[in-house]
């Protein structure tokens, strides 16, 4: 499988990068910015997992979007636009764009992550912490591959069930006693891999003072141009973040979006950084094909 083009950058640029949208993302309740980090991280997150697995995706995250947005009126009754009253509860317009806004933060952080694991494997992390923090950087990278480690063995487990037999009883019972026999398995298997793996690292000396390792990952000019890039776009969409051209309010009523000329710099520059990876995928597909239709 091709190595996406974003992911063939330093380790550095796509750690720093991924750090800067999601701190960004987390801490902003700006709708404009929001709903730029919002498409910016389901269209990044199409073009690295393809379209098929990002509508399966959007299939439970979008529910659970509607549900957040339409859970928090039910604790928070703030605001001055009452639109009905549920259990002698007001329920106000302020509250449910409040908890839109929330809901679409928290699902533009998954987006973001899932970009992250994606792009940022496991030697990468390594490559970055291993030197500083060995041991921390080592836990870090097998339980950030540790959810979709058991995914796949739980369906190897379960097909290698299914093909002896195992589901072939009707009963209730009988069902969950299956199903409980391949989380087991499934616990016990990642039990003494994770052993085996600490053994092995600690076999080759992982983590002594002065031990050296060979990287494939070297600094080259593409990543100047990305690193100066991203902090200039970083370091000015923060500095007018928290001069107060992001800010937004909710409570107690809505507050008008900001349309000033330095918040329409702030807007497009958000755009700019949060679109850039999938700017350049698009691009390497563009001359993938180009090339290949010169063959």
């Amino acid at each position: 499988m091709k190595e996406k083009a974003f992911a063939s950058y330093h380790p550095i640029i796509l750690f720093v990068y991924f750090t800067v949208t999601v701190f960004i993302t987390m801490f902003t309740m700006n709708p404009v910015l929001l709903g730029i980090s919002f498409v910016g991280s389901i269209a990044f997150c199409g073009m690295l997992i393809g379209g098929k697995e990002l509508l399966k995706s959007l299939a439970y995250s979008v529910p659970i979007l509607i549900v957040i947005a339409l859970t928090n009126p039910l604790f928070s009754h703030n605001g001055e636009t009452i639109l009905f009253f549920l259990n002698d509860n007001p329920v106000t317009a302020e509250s449910i764009w409040y908890g839109v806004a929330i809901a679409v933060m928290i699902i533009s952080t998954y987006y973001w992550f899932k970009c992250y694991h994606a792009v940022m494997t496991s030697d990468k992390f390594v490559y970055l912490f291993g030197r500083f923090l060995p041991k921390l950087a080592l836990l870090l990278s097998m339980t950030l591959g540790f959810i979709p480690k058991l995914k796949r063995r739980y369906r190897e487990i379960n097909d290698a069930q299914k093909a002896m037999g195992i589901y072939t009883s009707r009963s209730y019972v009988d069902r969950m006693r299956s199903k409980i026999r391949v989380l087991s398995i499934l616990l016990t298997w990642s039990l003494e891999n994770s052993v085996d793996t600490a053994d092995s690292m600690r076999a080759r000396g992982y983590g002594l003072k002065g031990r050296t390792s060979y990287a494939i990952y070297r600094w080259h000019k593409r990543d100047t141009i990305m690193a100066c890039l991203a902090f200039a776009l970083s370091i000015g969409i923060i500095w007018l973040m928290f001069s107060g051209y992001g800010g937004f309010n909710y409570y107690p009523t809505l507050a008008s979006v900001d349309i000033s000329v330095l918040a329409f710099i702030l807007y497009a520059g958000l755009f700019i950084l949060m679109f850039l990876s999938t700017v350049i995928e698009i691009k390497e597909n563009v001359l993938w094909r180009y090339l290949r239709s010169k063959i």
